[in-house]
């Protein structure tokens, strides 16, 4: 497996594997004991990125990573995110986004149990919050950064004067966009713009949600 760098140094396997259907999303969850080998194969085959989400769930997602990975968590990156309005007590969700400093840190504190580790590789903005200046993101995580919590700094989905800010207060090492021959868009500013600031690029749905595997017709 080739390996990549992210941003200011972040050394990931070529190919990542994102674990959201795992626990559902497209259908019902799997089979927790089958994902858990599936994951585990995946870093016999070299992978050692694996994302995951708070939202994913919730937290049903982080909860299988961290079973799964703990056995290796020295040899593998784990990315999670934040920045959706839940209820770190019984998951339920608000309905928009959440970015407030103090719910970062908070949410910070519940995927460290979760994933069953003592610092988060990658930690992503999951979406940006207009009702928090991206400044205030970015510094929230720049102080988890210093206290030894999170490694490194993310953003989904996020437009390109936003990465400036944010990366002008923290360095921002990977930016997560959908990307393939179904959705081209990163084309027009976003990567043009990642490698002027020397920032990593992870695309996620490479086979657009499924309709590049030739699976999907008008009667799916």
């Amino acid at each position: 497996m080739k390996i990549r760098t992210l941003g200011n140094g972040l050394e990931v396997s070529a190919l990542g594997l994102g674990c959201m259907s795992m626990t559902s999303a497209y259908g019902p969850a799997a089979d927790k004991a089958t994902m858990i080998k599936l994951i585990r194969s995946a870093h016999e085959q070299g992978v050692t990125l694996f994302d995951t989400a708070e939202a994913y769930g919730p937290f049903a997602n982080e909860d299988l990573l961290g079973e799964a990975l703990q056995p290796i968590r020295e040899k593998v990156v784990i990315a999670t995110k934040f920045g959706f309005d839940i209820d770190l007590i019984t998951g339920a969700r608000g309905g928009g986004t959440n970015s407030r400093p103090e719910h970062i840190r908070a949410v910070a504190e519940a995927s460290l149990k979760r994933l069953r580790t003592d610092c988060i590789d990658l930690f992503y903005q999951h979406r940006v919050d207009p009702q928090v200046p991206i400044e205030d993101v970015a510094g929230a995580v720049k102080d988890l950064i210093a206290e030894g919590k999170i490694k490194h700094f993310g953003l989904s989905e996020a437009g390109v004067q936003t990465i400036r800010r944010a990366h002008a207060v923290q360095p921002v090492t990977a930016v997560q966009s959908e990307y393939s021959l179904f959705w081209r868009g990163p084309e027009q500013e976003l990567l043009g713009t990642l490698e002027e600031l020397g920032i990593g690029f992870v695309p996620f749905s490479p086979l657009g949600a499924g309709f590049l595997t030739g699976q999907i017709d008008q009667n799916t």
